[in-house]
């Protein structure tokens, strides 16, 4: 990437995450001019890379649910628009249930999503265990099966709107830690970086976990919390059908998907402090342990290759940020979707395309605006884990 920075911009982007490279490629593709990425280390090096890689649109929230949908069309016509092949395997998702309170919530959820025309079903038993004959079936109720959602590359998804952003006229600086951003009033005036200071009237934020500190010293509340989440990877597993979903067991929040002839595994740990703590531990793996032995005890027996730790952007209520600020002008900001962000990523691009443009989103975004925190007017989304 062009490490060459500019003199100024007419929109600087932080952070060169699946978001930032998204609203890159959406903006120069539109046919804004000086279109700035700047990323402290690697394209895709924060959170993008650490992703499991799952695309959904089995949410409890329409808004959630048109995102994720949006988002699924553009990952499966990736290798025509931007142009990159991201392995996507459209497998489905499914969720095991144990009680009748979360069936209900995912009959609730699965109304929802049929209503726009997703072909989200609830399944019994028996075809839970057909779709993933490596679960044990003590305990489970059944499950909701999404078969058009699945999983894909991370770095590729990156790569190709990077590289197709770049190739429509933008700018990708790396290795270029933002130090803070000046205003005279309320109007940006320019960003100070480790490479030099760029005149600008428009940054838009995209830092992740990191965008609390970029937003803070304007007098902005991004309520954007790091928590650290691990990820093993397993050896070869004999005999697991090629079309098992992504599955998610809702109770204790362990997943698994297909990687190459072994499993991705992950879970979340209630134990984790928040941080920018990277360093992969074993304190988390007697509870993915126990978690394993219950709903899917072949496992056991399988040795790990590897595995690596990254970083959720937590808010408060779980829910991503996305708008423009009210009291500095051209301040957007997209972050904090706290572990459904790869899978947004496509539609964010979009919208704060538009959102700059001036232009209507094809969804009304006011809902997730971080003012929301102040007026008690938290998100409900359900189907996290």
């Amino acid at each position: 990437m062009n490490n060459a920075l500019p003199e100024a911009a007419d929109v600087v982007i932080v952070g060169g995450g699946v978001m930032g490279t998204s609203i890159a490629f959406h903006l120069a593709e539109a046919g804004v001019e000086r279109v700035l990425l700047l990323e402290r280390n690697a394209l895709g090096s924060g959170s993008t890379s650490k992703a499991a890689g799952g695309v959904r649109a089995n949410f409890s929230d329409d808004l959630n649910i048109a995102l994720g949908a949006r988002s699924l069309e553009a990952f499966a016509n990736f290798a025509q628009r931007p142009g990159q092949e991201i392995d996507l395997h459209r497998v489905g998702y499914l969720f095991l249930l144990e009680n009748d309170d979360q069936l209900e919530l995912f009959r609730e959820s699965t109304i929802r999503q049929r209503a726009v025309g997703l072909p989200t079903r609830m399944v019994g038993l028996d075809e839970t265990m057909a779709l993933a004959p490596i679960l044990a079936p003590d305990g489970l109720a059944g499950g909701c099966f999404s078969p058009t959602d699945g999983y894909c590359t991370p770095e590729s998804v990156v790569l190709g709107y990077a590289t197709a952003a770049r190739r429509l006229g933008a700018t990708l600086v790396t290795s270029c830690d933002v130090l803070g951003i000046d205003a005279t009033g309320n109007n940006i005036t320019s960003v100070r970086t480790s490479l030099g200071a760029v005149r600008t009237s428009t940054v838009i934020c995209a830092a992740g976990a990191w965008s609390q500190a970029l937003a803070e010293p304007l007098g902005l509340n991004l309520p954007v919390t790091p928590i650290r989440r691990q990820i093993v990877v397993t050896e070869a597993i004999p005999n697991l059908p090629p079309t098992m979903p992504m599955t998610i067991d809702f109770t204790s929040t362990l997943y698994f998907h297909h990687e190459g002839p072994g499993l991705l595994i992950g879970m979340s740990d209630p134990d984790e402090l928040p941080g920018f703590n990277l360093d992969r531990t074993d304190a988390w793996l007697p509870r993915l342990t126990t978690a394993m032995e219950r709903r899917a005890p072949a496992l056991l027996d399988v040795g790990l290759t590897g595995g690596w730790a990254g970083l959720y952007e937590v808010t408060p209520d779980h829910d991503a940020l996305i708008g423009e600020a009210d009291n500095l002008s051209r301040f957007l900001y997209a972050t904090g979707f706290s572990g459904h962000g790869f899978l947004q990523g496509p539609a964010i691009g979009e919208i704060i395309r538009d959102l700059y443009l001036g232009h209507k989103p094809f969804v009304d975004i006011s809902p997730m605006s971080a003012n929301r925190f102040a007026t008690d007017l938290h998100r409900t989304e359900r189907n996290v884990v």
